[in-house]
């Protein structure tokens, strides 16, 4: 693969609440966030920067969030809305290139290395989407550049909100360098402090470790965490893939200490799943559904079961009992999905419809 690839990360700032400030103006500088009403279990999926200011961030219970900020404004959300500003980012992003990787409504990977757009220069290019993202869907992206898609990631995150930095292949050894292995996808809370116990705090201090100590502390996790501390990832951006399952996961900025927190996060795992589903036409192949933990020591557990008619949210309530069961510790990350099995005659009812 070559060394040389021109990839972009674009992410989206605060992207449902971005949507609702640009749909009500008078929001403007206010503290808002999406989620569940207060007297609810529900959790925020995002807020916007007024509201990170006092310490409010997605997958917060509501009622915590109220505590922080008593201004905060709670709103419900609106799917097909945000599902439109997305197809209008995607519409951009193919006047460019036709190799994208969703990561989510409102994030994605771009290969430009090949594309004839703006003398293929991948800088322009990042510019043109943020303009034309800005004017035509009337919200702001930060976007990263860089030749693999890990730098690129990292560095959309660089300078938000609405920023772009560009990390060329000359300055990519220095700007890996000064990332905090905290920002390597994975290294939670509890790797962050065994990390630190080490002595490693940045990618730097990371480059300098002596393998055989690593691989003590983090098994067959070292090696991708050695590789992406030198700058190496030689990912493709994957357009299509053959579909098993459809899932989403989501990874904790503090653990959750017990079985009611983790219980607090489940409707928004599920709504995200909803979200992921609409649309993808995988509803007549759905055969099991299942939940993932990842537990504060990076064991983790799968709990499925086959799917014999409509699922309701207690469903995957008795999996993360019983997957919590199995090892009552701090968990890291909690995953949800779908297994899917090529298509059947009959098709299933979308679990969670209104």
């Amino acid at each position: 693969m070559s060394p040389n690839r021109k990839i972009i990360h674009v992410d989206a700032d605060c992207f449902y609440a971005a949507v609702e400030m640009r749909d009500d103006p008078s929001l403007g500088d206010k503290p808002i966030a999406i989620g569940g009403p207060e007297n609810s279990r529900g959790v925020l999926a995002t807020a916007n920067y007024a509201a990170r200011v006092y310490g409010v961030r997605s997958a917060m219970p509501t009622s915590v969030a109220k505590r922080l900020c008593p201004s905060l404004i709670i709103l419900p959300g609106n799917m097909s809305k945000y599902r439109v500003a997305s197809e209008q980012m995607h519409a951009i992003f193919r006047a460019f290139t036709d190799i994208i990787e969703p990561l989510s409504l409102d994030e994605a990977y771009l290969d430009v290395t090949d594309s004839e757009c703006l003398q293929g220069s991948a800088t322009r290019i990042a510019q043109e989407i943020k303009s034309r993202i800005a004017s035509e869907v009337g919200i702001t992206v930060s976007a990263g550049v860089a030749t693999n898609k890990f730098i690129a990631k990292v560095a959309s995150d660089w300078d938000k909100p609405d920023g772009l930095t560009v990390v060329t292949p000359e300055a990519q050894r220095k700007f890996v360098s000064d990332i905090p292995v905290k920002a390597i996808s994975g290294v939670g809370r509890v790797a962050q402090e065994r990390l630190a116990a080490l002595g490693v705090f940045k990618c730097a201090d990371l480059q300098q470790l002596d393998f055989a100590l690593l691989q003590k502390s983090f098994g067959s996790m070292s090696y991708r965490l050695s590789q992406l501390a030198l700058g190496i990832d030689d990912r493709p951006v994957v357009t299509s893939r053959e579909r098993k399952s459809v899932s989403v996961e989501h990874t904790f900025a503090k653990d959750l200490l017990d079985i009611k927190e983790c219980q607090a996060v489940l409707p928004m795992l599920l709504a995200d799943l909803k979200k992921r589903m609409l649309g993808r036409g995988y509803e007549s192949q759905l055969s099991k559904y299942y939940l993932k933990i990842k537990f504060d020591d990076f064991k983790q557990t799968t709990v499925e079961r086959p799917i014999k008619g409509k699922l309701t949210e207690d469903a995957f309530s008795e999996l993360l009992q019983l997957a919590f069961s199995r090892s009552p510790r701090s968990v890291r990350l909690i995953g949800v999905g779908y297994r899917l099995t090529p298509p059947q005659p009959f098709q299933l009812n979308l679990p969670f419809t209104s």
